[in-house]
């Protein structure tokens, strides 16, 4: 499978999971350029990553009664602020 996305490498953060994600488990938000029907758009892109490798098309989950939601957030609307 091709590469379609792209992340500016100055526009990365990663915010850690709380439980009952499993230990070593982060959140990664990336700003970036994702090759969407042949043509390239800037986007937000959250992902999962398990012991440091990122969980491909797994979505991201927020457990409830955590604040994890609120923390990656936090962190976006920071990396979209200092474009």
């Amino acid at each position: 499978m091709a590469k379609t996305f792209f992340p500016h490498a100055n526009k990365v953060a990663y915010v850690k999971a709380s439980a009952p994600h499993p230990e070593n488990t982060q959140y990664k938000i990336s700003i970036g350029v994702e090759v969407w029907g042949g043509e390239n758009h800037e986007v937000v892109k959250i992902q999962m990553v398990y012991d440091g490798v990122i969980a491909g098309r797994r979505s991201p989950s927020y457990p409830l009664g955590t604040d994890d939601y609120q923390r990656v957030t936090t962190k976006l609307q920071e990396l979209i602020a200092n474009r």
